[in-house]
């Protein structure tokens, strides 16, 4: 492996790294079962990963009074911590994370999670030195707002050309787009193959390995 088209690599986390879509689809599900509200849909809870946590409430719970946000972003957070500490990284994603450390690429993530949220999955999964910049949806703007990207290459001084988002959301993707990054996507987390291609990212990995291999041969 080495280093061809970029320098600095952006990682969603849930759904990219964290096996993590289905917890967090249950866990929505549960919050508005616990308000009292239409519950949605599988694919609707899971659309909403990647984003901050008001954004995807809203879009999950449209008939809420904007009030009730908080009551509901509380029992939403009862649910995910229930089970939290079982959540894994997908296999392989580890030694991935160390291959590309170890030939010199810059590391960041890019996440819908809260910065407490990050950190604590950091130190569970003792990541937090793995990597370089992190920024989370409840300190700037949340994805497909540009700032993220935008932020982290400032912060990590790397031009916007020699940068690539990977990630498993349209949200993701659409966020490297406005951002005037390159982007990959992931079909083994939130959204569907057909939804990701047509956003064009430069590859779409079925498997932590299928991703590993395209990182190895043309990153």
């Amino acid at each position: 492996m080495a280093r061809q088209q970029f320098d600095l690599i952006v990682f969603d986390w849930d759904g990219t790294l964290m096996n993590s879509t289905a917890h967090i689809t249950r866990s929505i599900q549960a919050a508005c079962r616990d308000l009292g509200l239409p519950v949605p849909a599988d694919e609707a809870a899971s659309y909403v990963i990647g984003l901050g946590l008001r954004d995807a409430l809203q879009i999950a719970a449209p008939t809420l009074d904007p009030s009730e946000y908080p009551r509901l972003a509380e029992r939403y957070r009862y649910h995910y911590l229930a089970k939290d500490q079982y959540q894994e990284l997908f296999a392989g994603v580890r030694e991935m994370l160390q291959e590309l450390r170890d030939v010199g690429y810059l590391l960041g993530v890019a996440t819908g999670k809260s910065r407490v949220g990050l950190n604590r999955a950091l130190d569970q999964m003792h990541l937090t030195s793995v990597f370089d910049g992190t920024r989370c949806a409840d300190e700037t703007f949340s994805k497909p707002h540009p700032a993220m990207l935008h932020e982290l290459t400032r912060e990590l001084g790397q031009d916007l050309d020699r940068t690539v988002m990977i990630g498993d959301t349209t949200h993701d993707l659409q966020m490297a787009t406005n951002a005037g990054t390159a982007s990959v996507a992931v079909t083994y987390g939130a959204h569907p193959a057909d939804a990701l291609s047509a956003l064009e990212p430069r590859f779409v990995a079925d498997s932590v390995a299928s991703l590993a291999q395209w990182l190895r041969d043309y990153a």
